[in-house]
This record gives structure tokens, sequence and C-alpha cells, in this order.
């Protein structure tokens, strides 16, 4: 379907004739501007005018949205591909149902003066990584450059568990940190870092980028057509709110902090967020692309004799929810 199609579905919304059907989303991290298209969408009514009745759940450090999905707490959750894979490969029947997210945010951040100048300076240094499911590209792109992550080989790395913040960095506990353009690098420099100070190692830029915040739900559920159809309505409005945020960055920076019920954010650092994220969505069509989920999957595979995925996965993805809402809603 051409752009435009996908654009005159997106305009042509649905005026509920039921009671509206309940959809819980389970975000992957905290109330931020990385998702400010689902806080758009529920701000500005897309969902509403979908028939539905959207609850967001925000995410957390202690909070992996494979599991809130397999346990029943939510019919949709965004996560990144390597987890997800990871997930359904050890027995959790997620599905990729829409792409959001078209380029990685993340990326290695490294002092300049560490004498790290290419990825082959890794070696003999400290680097800080996010574990939980985030690891997973780190670790094949650090076997594809056949370098060690055990801390204990000659001419390997020192792999540092990272927390949620940039803290390894600016104490010099680790030469180089995991950052996502749109969040961690940003609180390098809010906290008097020179641009110039800094060597950054950009996921995309290396050939190791792998999908990023997706959406997902259980395969077992996709067997519904009433849920796919309800899921379909979820997507349509979701993209209308992407759409719209990035259009309109500094109402979605704001809708992102009147959501944020922690008080933790600030309007600049969500402004300069929702700038960065917006970068990552270069098309309004949220359906996969084969050719980068068969990148994201040939990395993930590429991990020599500790791969994050063991065989190719099947059944891993559908556009049948996204062909679905390209389909002009029901009036």
């Amino acid at each position: 379907m051409t752009k435009l199609l996908w654009a005159t579905a997106l305009a042509t919304m649905a005026v509920p004739a039921f009671a509206q059907d309940a959809v819980t989303l389970q975000l992957k991290w905290v109330t931020q501007a990385q998702f400010a298209g689902y806080y758009a969408a529920l701000d500005q009514g897309f969902y509403e005018e979908e028939g539905l009745d959207v609850t967001i759940l925000p995410g957390g450090p202690d909070i992996a949205p494979t599991q809130v999905i397999a346990g029943g707490g939510a019919d949709v959750v965004v996560d990144w591909m390597p987890s997800a894979l990871a997930a359904r490969e050890q027995g959790v029947p997620l599905v990729n149902i829409a792409q959001i997210f078209d380029k990685s945010g993340m990326q290695l951040t490294c002092w300049a003066d560490s004498g790290i100048a290419a990825p082959t300076d890794f070696p003999n240094h400290t680097l800080g990584v996010w574990f939980s499911g985030n690891e997973y590209p780190f670790l094949s792109w650090m076997s594809q450059l056949g370098i060690k992550t055990d801390g204990k080989s000659a001419d390997g790395v020192e792999v540092l568990k990272q927390g949620f913040n940039v803290d390894p960095l600016l104490q010099r506990q680790a030469d180089c940190i995991s950052t996502m353009t749109y969040n961690e690098y940003n609180q390098v420099l809010e906290a008097g870092v020179k641009p110039e100070e800094l060597v950054n190692f950009k996921y995309e830029d290396q050939g190791v980028a792998t999908l990023e915040d997706g959406l997902y739900a259980l395969e077992s559920n996709l067997q519904d057509p009433a849920f796919v159809d309800r899921m379909a309505r979820f997507v349509r409005a979701s993209e209308k709110g992407w759409q719209w945020a990035i259009q309109n960055p500094d109402q979605a920076a704001q809708i992102v902090i009147d959501n944020d019920e922690t008080g933790a954010q600030t309007i600049e650092h969500q402004t300069s967020m929702m700038t960065e994220v917006a970068k990552l969505i270069t098309d309004d069509d949220p359906s996969l692309d084969p050719a980068a989920y068969e990148r994201t999957v040939a990395t993930l595979m590429g991990g020599g004799s500790d791969p994050v995925i063991s065989k190719e996965p099947e059944g891993a993805w559908t556009h049948a929810v996204t062909d679905a809402a390209k389909a002009a809603p029901a009036q």
C-alpha cells in the first residue's frame, strides 16, 4: 500500500458504535518522550475515536515487558527485538505486529582521552552495558569483533553492568557507557561535558543495529480475529499519535510531562528527547521491514559460540495487524 493510502487510513477516523474495547499497553521504560506517540494518541482522543479504552503502563528497571505480557498483564508491549526474539526462543511466543522505530538510537559513548578512536581500540578498556535484555546487541557486536567480554581474557574488555544512568562515565568508572541518542547522551552533555570530549559509536553506523521499540503481542491472541481488529485500531491510532507528536514536539513533550506521575522529568529534557526520537521514525508506515528484521536476526545469531538466539525464528512477525490498520476504518 502506498504512503498516500496509509495517510488516508490515518486521516479517516472510526466512529465508535459500541462500548469501547479495552487495551493495555506495557511500555519498555518509564514515562518519557520515547513513548510520546502513545501518550499523544491518548491525549488527543485518537484511541477513543477508534473505539478503544487504552491504559498505558510505564516500565522501569524492575519491569520486563515480556514477563508482563506472558503473565496476562498487558495486551501489547513495547520492546526491542533482541529481547523479544530471545524470549520467544525461551518459550514466550511474542510476535512483532508493528515496528514504530525504523532506526536504532543505541550507541557507546566514550571519553575521547581514553585512547578509543575506533572499535578496535575497545580491548583493555571498561565498557558500561545495560542488561535485562539490552545487552544482546552489544554481545553480538563484541563477538563479531572477536573481543572477549569475560573480563579475564587478554585483549578483552571489562564489562561494567551499567545502571540506567550516566554516572559510570562521569565518575570515570568506565571508559565508555551505553547511551541512547535521545536520552543518556543528552544527560552527559547536561552534566557539563562538551561534545568534543566524547566519541560516539552508533550501532546503526557499525552495522550491528537491531530493531528497537516495536509492538509485540502473544501469538495465541493473534489467532482471534477480534483481537487482530482491536490491535489494528490500536496501531492505526498510535501511528496517528506518533505523527502528531513529530509535528508538534513541544506539545508532545508537555503531554509526556503531564503523564509522568513521578515528577522526575523536565520539559527541557523531554523536548530535546522528542526531537531526537523523531529522527528514528523515518516512515509513516509502521509495518515491519522484512529486510531490517533479517539484519537483526543475522546480528543476533552472529554471536559466535554464544549467540543471542540459536536458530532462525519462525512466525516471529506478521503484517496482519498493519495490513488491517491500513484498511479504511468502518464509519
